[in-house]
């Protein structure tokens, strides 16, 4: 899952995205609306954090734009505590969500849990395939109740595959999901990842398949066809 955040305030800004990439999340951050604007129609995100206060374009006119543009990406939004109106309007122009500076970091991660679990489409608090559930909230993976030792990449491609079970997705879609600018992973390594995954996740009967030229689906879970019994007669 990746986020973008928008926050002018540079140690605000290290914070949150040190607190969201300890979860897992790739996090990409700018500090100006302009930038912002852009990052947000050259590439695909699950979530934005956006500070109204932005210099060059305000918070407000980049989440205009953005929903100008028909884009439904959740926006969570920060003000000031003194915002009042600001709120409102940002609200009214279409943000799912806000928080009042200062907040606590506990509260801003389980804030960004329910509105990329919203936008999925899900509010269940778990993924389920056969033994596999997946904790949406503690990002917890078990099967049988036994929980895997997962690294936090392998976590992430986890929620992915398992958000978009039975649908095919590319290497270089996972290099975008998983990955942040800058950062050089490339698709032979995105083949490491899915390898020790697949170790922890096939006992559960959990299978990633690899369909060639296409990328990677996660095997829709089997479910047993109703037998039709002839009527006595």
């Amino acid at each position: 899952m990746r986020i973008l955040i928008a926050e002018d305030d540079s140690i605000l800004a290290d914070g949150l995205s040190r607190s969201l990439r300890h979860e897992g999340y790739a996090v990409d951050v700018v500090n100006d609306g302009s930038s912002a604007d852009s990052a947000l129609q050259l590439q695909s995100f699950d979530l934005l954090i956006l500070d109204l206060g932005l210099p060059s374009l305000s918070g407000l006119s980049v989440l205009r734009r953005l929903r100008q543009r028909g884009t439904p990406l959740p926006v969570l939004i920060l003000t000031a505590a003194d915002s009042i109106e600001r709120r409102v309007e940002g609200l009214d122009l279409g943000a799912d969500d806000y928080m009042s500076k200062p907040f606590a970091l506990t509260e801003l991660e389980a804030r960004v849990r329910a509105l990329i679990r919203r936008h999925g489409g899900s509010r269940a608090s778990t993924l389920l395939h056969g033994r596999l559930v997946f904790d949406l909230n503690g990002r917890v993976a078990s099967i049988d109740g036994i929980p895997l030792e997962l690294s936090a990449r392998e976590t992430s491609l986890l929620e992915i595959f398992l958000s978009r079970s039975g649908r095919m997705i590319s290497k270089h879609q996972l290099v975008d999901l998983l990955c942040e600018w800058g950062e050089e992973v490339t698709t032979n390594a995105i083949e490491v990842y899915i390898h020790r995954l697949r170790k922890k996740i096939e006992p559960a009967g959990v299978r990633i398949l690899t369909v060639r030229g296409l990328g990677y689906c996660l095997e829709p879970e089997h479910r047993s066809q109703p037998v039709e019994v002839p009527a006595a007669g």
